[in-house]
């Protein structure tokens, strides 16, 4: 299980939001790059980038950082957050990003991810944001009628490389993922699962690990950022 230390993007700096609140943010690094090194040198094997400000845009905004972030590093990074049409997602992978994560076009457009990963093998993934198990769109400011596991079914046979599984509710809030959300929707589909949101603890990324589901990965940011979960002693736990 790989842990994804997390980069969340606002207004060109390193922020942590608080249940998806843009106005609760609060700036832990106002140099990504520098943020990135520092988890590459900690052991980390990815990254998880979102440009926050992108998701309510529907376009890129914070592309000069994250382009840094890719220059300063050669560990593989997936990023989200306002990639919705067929010339961005090229346009990313061509910077060498290794892999663009679809939310909100996941509902709009199901039938771009399936061009888009089928056009590019191994670097889409779908992002599933939910609250209280309904999808939400657009910087997770639209809510849905559509279940998480309606929505992660839908791309069964598509070819996407990883489901970001992300509860709104637990994002920021330090009170832990919701662990059965998360195994119940990995062992709804064969999609390899990402789980993301409320990661504070070393006991929490051991309770995803033994959760009874393969998932494929955490995404980790707030905890990491206020010295609650060590990263390198988090990979390794993991490793072992």
């Amino acid at each position: 299980m790989i842990l994804y230390p997390a980069i969340d993007l606002k207004d060109g700096q390193c922020v942590r939001l608080y249940k998806g609140a843009m106005e609760q943010a609060t700036v832990f690094n106002d140099d990504p790059a520098a943020q990135a090194r520092a988890f590459a040198a900690q052991g980390a094997e990815w990254l998880h980038l979102v440009d926050l400000n992108g998701a309510f845009a529907g376009s890129p905004v914070n592309a000069a950082p994250v382009e840094a972030i890719l220059a300063a590093l050669d560990i593989p990074c997936q990023l989200g957050g306002g990639i919705r049409d067929m010339a961005t997602i090229e346009m990313w992978l061509a910077k060498g990003l290794a892999r663009v994560i679809l939310g909100t076009v996941a509902v709009e457009n199901p039938d771009l991810v399936r061009q888009a990963a089928r056009a590019f093998p191994g670097q889409v993934a779908v992002g599933v944001d939910a609250r209280d198990g309904r999808v939400a769109t657009r910087g997770w400011a639209e809510e849905t009628e559509i279940e998480v596991t309606e929505l992660a079914r839908a791309f069964e046979d598509a070819g996407v490389a990883a489901l970001i599984y992300t509860d709104i509710n637990r994002d920021g809030a330090m009170q832990g993922p919701n662990v059965a959300a998360t195994a119940a929707l990995a062992r709804a589909v064969s999609i390899p699962v990402i789980a993301s949101g409320g990661v504070s603890s070393l006991e929490d990324l051991i309770a995803l690990r033994d959760c009874g589901a393969a998932l494929d990965g955490a995404i980790s940011g707030r905890a990491l950022y206020d010295g609650k979960l060590d990263l390198a002693e988090a990979i390794a736990a993991l490793k072992g």
